[in-house]
């Protein structure tokens, strides 16, 4: 098989031989990535070396490869759309793919074998189709303006694969075989998983654009309830680094926000309830990843302020008082706490009160400031510090208020930068606010989906500024999805991401794979006497007996055995919802 790369658009052509064939076509190019598909090995070569019988077909880029039990796959892009220029770079959004094995046939694997593959490779392409693959093939997604910003020399001259920022680089895994071998990371593609808009803006006449990234790391990813607090090394469940930037004549504008899980080591395992008690590791030393995980933070970062979300009462109040007592021990200075119950405070729609919570922290946002360069490139400002946002997905609440302090931010910027006259408020700038507030919305959807496995909730607050009945409604919907998604499906969203990201590894030499766990009788039985024990209740109230003794004796037989199965099976919840099979112990305690 023959890839060719024409300028940034990559040609796929099979050729009945022995290898995959990468070629770079650019103006002046003759480096040729071959790739046998016997031995694996991959080599540079010329064009020369390419078969001229090739047939070819257009893709837009390589993920990498990974090992199945059928052997190993090329995972390639085959579509992309344009999001946008960023510092005039192209920014692209990777629609679709395509897995193609080395091997031409499956004929040596048994039919086990085989349907452990085909397992495999749904899981994958699981994780393919879950929206949000974002590239650039000349610019560094990876980092903040900020961090590009102060880089060396010499990081300046490495390639987009080796100066990524890891915690962000979806595809790493796939790419370990390219990475081993400097000569070929030209044909590497560091590609984030999360969000990206970029929008042209008008406000007073003047034209500038609009961008918001959010970066998804995939160290300790994972879905909503399989993957809570944080690892052994302080990595966070649900981590996404959000920056908001501005252009405008040459100068730009960059603010930081992160969220993550509460850094410490809890749990919320599915079970069939709606809302599952998250429990705090009794056996585990929390301050040592908690200690780990800060001070990543304010290495990366600088300055913390922590803005904790959850109830502070029921089920969430211990999580609270937890995150609070373990700032506390730290007795570091760079980091502050603030607690904001966010339910009890919007209680009966007064969301108005949100402006509690930012007009609280608003000294220490003007500390933290913002990056900000002139049109000359000058330097003005750099962010000195991040707010960390939590509630207990990371999701609905924390994307609230980070749309309203990034847009406090943004009012600043905009003034400094020439665009807002003075005592002009970017509230009245009807377009723009439209713009602003739809885009934190889709924010909001996408984090969510990727995370929960729906939209997000309370997004017709960040729409419109208020709450209403069909956003309740729609919120009301989602909740029900997720809570299907999370009980009977997770478990093989949970095993998709961890065979992607390389958390688990497929060995082909081995013969049983963890897919082929058998399930507990309780799982097969139990739900078989409810459904016939309810069927037959129903039955009995719509056909009347001899008498109505008779009929109420048979609806009350009945009923109580659909009630007690139904009963048995809740209590016995983690045995009937989708686990997952691959995934370590570590992540699943």
């Amino acid at each position: 098989m023959k890839l060719k790369l024409v300028a940034s658009l990559y040609i796929c052509a099979i050729h009945p031989v022995e290898k995959f064939y990468i070629e770079a076509c650019d103006d002046g190019a003759d480096a040729v990535l071959a790739i046998d598909r016997v031995s694996n090995e991959m080599t540079l070569t010329g064009k020369k070396d390419v078969p001229p019988s090739a047939n070819t077909r257009p893709i837009c880029g390589i993920m990498g490869t990974i090992r199945l039990v059928a052997g190993m796959y090329l995972i390639v892009i085959t579509k992309k759309r344009n999001v946008g220029s960023l510092l005039g770079q192209a920014v692209w959004k990777a629609v679709d793919f395509d897995i193609i094995s080395y091997k031409k046939t499956t004929l040596h694997l048994t039919e086990i074998q085989m349907q452990d593959n085909r397992t495999f490779l749904s899981m994958i392409n699981s994780v393919l189709t879950t929206d949000g693959f974002y590239f650039c093939t000349s610019y560094d997604l990876t980092h903040t303006l900020q961090r590009l910003a102060n880089v060396s020399p010499e990081f300046q001259e490495m390639s987009l694969l080796e100066r990524a920022d890891p915690r962000f680089v979806w595809n790493g895994s796939l790419l370990r075989e390219i990475q081993s071998q400097p000569e070929l990371h030209r044909f590497a593609l560091p590609v984030i998983h999360g969000f990206i808009v970029m929008k042209p803006c008008r406000i007073n006449g003047k034209i500038f654009e609009w961008i918001l990234i959010s970066r998804r790391s995939c160290f300790r990813a994972g879905v909503r309830y399989y993957v809570r607090g944080i690892d052994s090394e302080g990595h966070a469940a649900n981590f996404v680094e959000t920056e908001q930037i501005v252009l405008y004549n040459g100068g730009r504008a960059s603010f930081v926000q992160t969220r993550g899980s509460m850094p410490f080591f809890w749990s919320q395992r599915p079970n069939l309830k709606y809302k599952p008690k998250p429990l705090i590791s009794k056996n585990t030393n929390h301050m040592d990843g908690f200690q780990r995980h800060f001070d990543s933070q304010v290495l990366i970062y600088g300055k913390q302020t922590i803005l904790n979300l959850v109830n502070q009462k029921g089920s969430e109040k211990p999580l609270e008082q937890a995150f609070a007592k373990m700032v506390n021990g730290m007795e570091n200075g760079l980091i502050k706490y603030v607690a904001f119950d966010f339910h009890k405070e919007c209680s009966r729609m007064r969301w108005d009160r949100l402006n509690i919570l930012v007009d609280s922290v608003a000294e220490t946002q003007d500390e933290y400031s913002y990056f900000l360069v002139d049109t000359e490139g000058k330097v003005v400002s750099q962010q000195k510090g991040t707010f960390r946002s939590n509630c207990m997905d990371c999701l609905d609440r924390t994307n609230v208020i980070q749309s309203m302090l990034a847009r406090r931010s943004i009012q600043s910027q905009l003034q400094r930068m020439g665009v807002l006259h003075v005592g002009q408020r970017i509230e009245e700038q009807a377009d723009f606010e439209r713009i602003y507030k739809n885009a934190w919305a889709d924010n909001a959807n996408a984090c969510a989906k990727q995370y929960a496995g729906t939209g997000a909730l309370k997004t017709d607050f960040t729409r419109t500024g208020k709450r209403t009945q069909m956003g309740l409604l729609m919120d009301g919907w989602n909740s029900a999805v997720r809570y299907y998604k999370n009980n009977f499906s997770d478990g093989f969203r949970q095993d998709s991401i961890d065979l992607f990201l390389g958390n688990y590894t497929v060995d082909e030499t081995e013969g049983a794979t963890p897919l082929r766990t058998q399930k507990d009788w309780k799982f097969l039985t139990l739900p078989v006497i409810m459904v016939v024990a309810f069927s037959m209740c129903i039955i009995c109230l719509l056909t009347a007996g001899d008498t109505w003794t008779e009929s109420l004796a048979y609806v009350l037989f009945w009923g109580a055995a659909a009630a007690i199965t139904a009963a048995v099976i809740v209590f016995n919840g983690r045995d009937f919802v989708d686990a997952p099979k691959l995934v370590q112990k570590e992540k699943m305690d």
